[in-house]
Order: C-alpha cells, then structure tokens, then sequence
C-alpha cells in the first residue's frame, strides 16, 4: 500500500496512534507475557510487579517513534540497550520478546498497518540485536 502525502507528514507516534495505542500495546504485550507459558522464559528474567514497566514502556515508545520525550528527558543518556545491559538475554528470550511484541501490536490492531509492521519490524530486529549465546 503507497503512503499518501498525509501520512508522509505525520510521525510514525501519530500514524500508530499514539500514547492510547501504545498503551493498548503494552497492555497486551505484558498480559501475553503473564499469561502465555511460551513467554514463561521472557518472564522469568523481570521483576514480579510489572506494573512499572507497564507505564514506562509506551513513554519510552513515544519518544522513540517521534512523539512525546518524557520518557527520554526523565532518563537522560539511558537508551533501550544500556536499559536491557545487565539482563542474561538469550537468543531464546529475544526472540520471545519479539514474538510477544509483534502479536501485542498485532492484537492492538493499530489502524495504520504499514506503520505498525514496520514498528514491529523495528523492534524485532533491536531486540534480536540484544540476545546473546
């Protein structure tokens, strides 16, 4: 599908939808980890109260698509690897990440689906990047 000059103009946080989409997202995507045992690994290595990582996730993912930058200004010369540095990730864990990433923006079903697949894409290949032997 060719983008129009509309969706050219705006950022990829507007064509997602923005923070209620990536809320919706990282609702879905810390759910799936709970509660689907093919995630069981993914959700071993996080701390048993998700609910902070459940608000920080779509404030970093605004900013990082082009929207708001609380997340950046509250956390200054952090970024997604210097975050995810002391964790054991595995190629395993990565690619479950991934996996529950890509089904979370998939269930959210942003209405612009080439940005959300592209997104998902994005973050596939950045957590894949993380896993190690």
């Amino acid at each position: 599908m060719a983008s129009t000059a509309a969706e050219t103009e705006l950022s990829p946080y507007e064509r997602i939808g923005g923070l209620d989409t990536l809320r919706r997202i990282t609702e879905r995507f810390y759910d799936l980890m709970e509660e689907d045992p093919a995630y069981a690994e993914l959700r071993k290595m996080h701390a048993p109260d998700l609910a902070p990582m459940r608000a920080s996730l779509p404030m970093f993912l605004a900013g990082w698509c082009g929207g708001p930058r609380d997340w950046w200004e509250a956390n200054p010369g952090k970024c997604m690897m210097s975050m995810h540095s002391p964790f054991p990730i595995t190629k395993a864990t990565a690619q479950q990440w991934a996996e529950a990433m890509r089904r979370a923006i998939t269930d959210a079903a942003p209405e612009d689906r080439e940005i959300a697949d592209a997104m998902a894409d994005v973050l596939e290949r950045m957590a894949v990047g993380m896993g190690r032997a």
